[in-house]
Order: structure tokens, then sequence, then C-alpha cells
């Protein structure tokens, strides 16, 4: 304890630290765990049919244990990304990382308590009109842990759990904490729907449905709740005095990572660490515990105390042609909103406007430093002789950058799709294509939020796919009609294969530096700063065609952010390369009862049981062969 270099925290495992670049990843992997899982789970439903109604009524229940013996960093990772030279590589040949992170922690035992219930009906109207509507009531007591090992923050409350914890370092029990991720509560949901065949057979309408029976149209609205994803608590965990995720405050040397690289400040190893036993509560102290040694806390991620229940409104509209007696065709809106999905962001940002009173050297005392970017945890003097511990503010100067993770983000999403089915005897082709957007504030709690403008991120999903077209198709040969002779060998034999053309994903920027003031270092959660390039408004001169030398897209439309702003650039404004096609064929054959002769090349993929003109059941085996393309 107290060396600046890499304290062993489990021999067993122990290995080349894992390194970080911006394109590959090398050493040990950061993360492993032994866990041990049981679900205890009860259900019941039953319906009944009253003259034109069918309901349907159900309850469940649910219990699940968690228990995890982890390896949340216990060999240590580094992260090159260019923070000292420009170039990732250029800065691990020179030993200075964009930062390190380690981490200790015990076992701890996740718990997970659930009811819920519903009732709908299915209500026949008319014989081409059907009404469906229900609630649903779910108890959502979300996941705990079985010693309350889930600190937070609550700034400048002293914790009556641990007495001698960090001021806004708090624990469930603790005044306004509660001991799960989101307190306890019911929450109703309900849904509708709507199914109605026209019945118009004159006139312009009765040629566009196409008659009785041949047009169908369906909507849908319902609320869905959510829990918080259960691996939220091993983002959570751990943390002091139970553990401690450990993120160098500014860039670290890489043979000794405890050692601050730009003025060699030792900052103190806290590892291994010492465990508390685990039975501390408000009404039972424990007032021996040295949070010292965390100081300053750093990489921290912690659930905000005022959580509440993700939930998305999903509906549709949709209309269903039937061309011939083989053709369907449909066509249909899909949409949905989703509300306080879970987002991190920085429970203690620094100051932009304080670091930039403090960036000139004519404010500072002679010989001291000034603030710039990784500067939001330097202490400084002013000219005039004042202290200012660092630039954070929310926490005080014991934190440094750690982050909640809210249920504040929003996200929507809407699409236009389309299908087309073809039936006959020989060949069966199915089309589908859909033309939609996803936008959110993040896409996962690796896109940090700006903690003073949440709504700044708001951008194009990562995962959204503007266009996606699927074929699939399936031809059975019809060899028997060539030859009588060899009629045992000719029936089954099919052609089958699915087609896919997708436009591609965004790309998501970021600049991986500290130019906006904020001192958001990546902290393991998410391994990039939320710093943006600037835009200058430049064409973009997006490059379809990767044979012709040239980038895909103007890189000189951007440029690292000015100082003192987070970027004026979108986090995702435009896609990537739009010819993703991958296609996949396969040829089949049903060959006759315990035949096993296949030609060379072909592969035993599977048996299948078909059912004969007879009636009688008859094993065959069924061999495949594929190929796929790119």
């Amino acid at each position: 304890m107290g060396t600046p270099g890499i304290v062993p925290l489990a021999p067993s495992i122990e290995g080349v630290e894992n390194v970080i670049f911006n394109s590959f990843v090398m050493g040990e992997p950061i993360t492993n765990l032994v866990q041990a899982n049981n679900t205890y789970a009860a259900s019941d439903s039953f319906s009944k049919g009253v003259g034109a109604h069918s309901l349907k009524f159900g309850v469940e229940a649910s219990f699940q244990q968690v228990n995890v013996n982890p390896d949340p960093t216990f060999n240590g990772s580094f992260l090159f990304s260019g923070t000292e030279t420009g170039s990732d590589f250029a800065d691990f040949l020179v030993g200075v990382a964009s930062n390190f992170n380690q981490a200790d922690s015990q076992a701890y035992y996740l718990r997970h308590k659930y009811a819920g219930g519903f009732a709908q009906d299915s209500w026949r109207i008319r014989p081409n009109l059907t009404l469906n509507y229900g609630v649903r009531w779910d108890l959502m007591e979300y996941w705990s842990e079985k010693y309350n090992q889930i600190p937070t923050f609550l700034s400048g409350q002293q914790s009556k759990v641990y007495p001698g914890a960090l001021p806004g370092l708090v624990y469930p029990t603790d005044k306004g904490v509660p001991d799960t991720l989101v307190p306890s509560s019911n929450r109703f949901s309900p849904r509708i729907g709507l199914a109605w065949s026209p019945g118009e057979s004159q006139g312009l309408l009765g040629k566009l449905i196409g008659g009785p029976g041949k047009t169908s149209l369906r909507a849908g609205y319902g609320i869905f709740y959510s829990v918080i994803e259960g691996n939220t608590m091993a983002v959570d965990e751990p943390q002091p005095p139970y553990g401690l995720s450990y993120t160098s405050p500014g860039p670290p040397l890489f043979a000794t990572p405890f050692m601050t690289a730009s003025n060699g400040q030792l900052l103190g190893n806290p590892f291994p660490l010492t465990f508390p036993p685990l039975n501390a509560s408000a009404s039972h102290p424990n007032a021996g515990v040295d949070f010292s040694i965390y100081v300053p806390l750093a990489g921290m991620t912690a659930p905000v105390p005022w959580n509440t229940y993700p939930y998305n409104e999903n509906y549709f509209l949709s209309i269903e042609r039937q061309l011939t007696g083989s053709t369907l065709f449909s066509v249909s809106y899909v949409g949905s909103q989703a509300h306080h999905l879970l987002s991190v962001y920085s429970a203690n940002p620094g100051n932009p406007a304080l670091c930039l009173a403090l960036s000139k050297p004519s404010v500072v005392a002679p010989g001291t430093p000034a603030c710039g970017p990784f500067g939001a945890d330097t202490t400084y003097v002013t000219a005039a002789g004042q202290t200012i511990q660092g630039t954070r503010s929310g926490l005080g100067p014991d934190f440094a950058n750690d982050d909640y993770d809210g249920s504040i983000g929003n996200s929507n999403y809407n699409s236009f799709q389309t299908s087309l089915r073809h039936t006959e005897k020989t060949l069966s082709v199915s089309v589908g294509y859909t033309f939609s957007k996803s936008i959110d504030q993040s896409s996962s709690i690796s896109d940090p939020l700006n903690p003073f403008d949440l709504g700044a991120t708001r951008a194009l999903s990562a995962f959204d796919l503007k266009h996606n077209l699927v074929v699939s198709y399936v031809y059975r040969l019809p060899l028997d009609r060539f030859s009588n002779r060899l009629r045992a060998l000719t029936p089954g034999w099919a052609i089958s294969g699915i087609t896919r053309a997708t436009s591609g994903f965004p790309v998501t920027s970021h600049v991986d530096g500290d130019n906006s003031l904020m001192g958001s270092i990546p902290n393991g959660v998410n391994n990039h700063s939320l710093d943006l390039p600037d835009y200058n408004g430049a064409p973009l001169e997006l490059n379809g065609n990767p044979g012709n030398g040239r980038p895909y897209f103007n890189a000189s439309a951007f440029s690292d952010n000015a100082l003192g702003t987070p970027g004026n650039a979108s986090r995702r404004s435009f896609y990537g390369p739009e010819k993703s096609t991958s296609i996949s064929r396969c040829c089949e054959i049903f060959s006759s009862p315990n035949r096993r002769r296949y030609n060379s090349g072909w592969r035993a993929s599977t048996h299948s049981t078909m059912l004969s003109s007879s009636g009688r059941r008859r094993s065959r085996a069924m061999w495949t062969t594929c190929y796929s393309a790119k």
C-alpha cells in the first residue's frame, strides 16, 4: 500500500494489465466473476368466455438471488487514447496513459422481488370487428443488496452508518437513501388493440379493399414498465468501504500509475483494501473505518436516490391486403417512446467558467499552475493569495470525477414497415422493408450526458438502422418430373436463401480530451469523455466507394472543441457505409428413411420429422449445405 506501482490483488489471475487503444485491446480481461443464480417463480392464469367476450386473468411472482464473487479489474486497466501526443500508440511508447483504473471488491449478493397481474378482454363487437383491452399491475421492487453495499451521493450529508465517511457519501438506512436501486411502488399499465376487416363490396372503397375478408386494419397502444437492469448493481459495485473502483484523476505514468504524469505527484496507492464487517446501519454504525485512503474518491458510479421506473409507450397501425389467393401485402407504422431510461452523468463536474477565470498565468500566483484541460482536481492559488481546491462543484474537493446513474433518459422510435408474402406449390417468397429512425440522449450507460445540459447529447441512436431490406425464399425443385426411375431420390430437394441489405449504423463522434473543462474523465463505464468536436459547417462529402482511396467523410469539417465549450457537433449525425449486404443460401434434401449417403461437401445438419400423405410419421434425415457472403 502507498507504492506508485500496481499491487496484484488476485495472484491466481495475475497477468499483463489490460491495455485499451482506440482500435484494439491487449492483456488480461478486465472483469471475470464466479456467479451463482437462484430464481423462484410461480404463475397462474385462467380464461373464460362470456358471450362475445373472452376474458383472461393472471398473476405471477418471483424472487431472484444473484451471488457474485467478482474480479472488478483486479489487475488494472490502462486507456491510451492520444491525450499526450495525439496518437494512442505514441502515448504508449512515451509511457503516458489517458487514465488508469483498478478495483478491489469483496463478494456481493443481489436480490430482486417481483409481483404482477393482468386482466384483459377480447370483445368481438361484430363478426368483422374485435376490441382488445386490458390492464397490467406491477409491484416494482427493484434490485437490492443483501448487506446494503450500495452507497450513493447526497451533497453535504454526513453518513450515520459510517460517521467517518466523506461528507456526501451515504448508505442505505441513512436519511433519504433507499435500500434498492429504485424505491418500491405499484404501477398500472393499460393496453388496447383493435382489429377490423371492412365488409364493403361496392364502389371505390370496395375496389380498394378487395371486398369482404380481403383487407384487415389493426391498431394498438400499450404502456410497458421495466426494472432497471440488474447488472447496474455490478456497475455501481465496488464502492468504499466495501471496495473501491479507482480511476486516476489525471493522465498517469504507465510504469507508476499512481503518479501523475504532469508533475510527478504521488497520489497514494489504496490497495489492497481491508474490508469491514457487513453489519453496519444507521442504528448500528461503524465509526472505525478510515476513509482517508479513498481521497480523492474517483471513478465511482452510484444510483440517484430519487430514481424512478423506466417505461415504454408502444403504438402501431397496420393495413393488410390479400392481393391474390397466394399473395399478401401489408404496410404499417410502428412507433414508441421510452421514458426514464438509465443514463450516466457526472455528480461532481468541473466548472468551465471558473477554470477559464483561472486559466491565465497572470491570475494565479507566480510559479503555481493555471487551470486547463484535466485541471478540475488541481489546487490553485490566485494572485491575491486565495486558495481554490479545484473547480468541481456538487460534492466537494474530496471527490474527483464520480457519476450518477439516473433514470433521466428518453428516446423515441418511428418506423414505416411493409412486407409482401407470396406462396405457391413450388415457390415461397417473403420481402420485408423497414424505414426507421431512433433518437436518444444516450444509447447505453457508456454514453455520458452533459451534466449542465442533459439534452445536449440527444442524437441518433448508436443502433439506428435507417434502411433494412430482407428477402427470403424457398424453391422446391421439381426433379421428380424428369425421371421415373430415380423417383426415390428426386423428391424433397429445395433451394432456400435469405438476402439482407441494410444501411450503415451512425458514426459516433467524440474528442479524447477535456477542452470542455468539465473533468469528465473516463471511469471504465464510459471509455471516453463527453467532449464533442466542433463542426464548421463544411460539406461532409460522404464517400461510399472504398476503392477510390479517399476517406469516408471530410475530416477537416471537424476540429477539437473550443476551450471551455462541450463542442457543437452532434454525437451522431451521419451514417456509416451504406452497402452492407449479406446472403445466405442453402440446398436441402430430405432423403428416404435410413438413407445415410450424401454428396461430398455436404454436412449432416439436423433431423426432422415429416408427416406422410397417409398421416403416419416417418423420421427422415435432412442434410443441408449453405454458403454466405457479405
